[in-house]
């Protein structure tokens, strides 16, 4: 280890990147973070990255037929998950992305 570093050219803030996302706080229901943290932890991945590809899927999915069976299909061919997820493992995501979105939707109803 060195003596001395030079910080001279240094830049203070977070070391992971922010290209394309926004730093927010936000208020969920207990049960929806509850939801998230146990899909997230079968999975592989994190929670916050679960209520992403949700609400991604929620508020940006077009609606339209294609010949990918599965909106989460999409998500998972663009590399937002693990690689070498297999078919089964994406219809069990499906389902319980499916499950949390309708708690979301419930939890939102006036």
């Amino acid at each position: 280890m060195k003596d001395e570093y030079d910080f001279s050219n240094a830049k203070r803030g977070a070391v992971a990147s922010t290209k394309g996302k926004t730093r927010i706080t936000i208020m969920l229901d207990d049960v929806v973070i509850e939801a998230a943290r146990a899909l997230a932890e079968s999975e592989g991945f994190g929670y916050q990255t679960v209520i992403n590809n949700t609400l991604r899927q929620a508020l940006l999915g077009d609606g339209s037929k294609s010949a990918i069976s599965s909106p989460y299909t999409a998500i998972a061919n663009a590399g937002h998950f693990k690689e070498g997820i297999t078919a089964a493992e994406l219809k069990s995501l499906e389902k319980k992305l499916s499950e949390v979105l309708s708690e979301i939707h419930r939890v939102l109803e006036p």
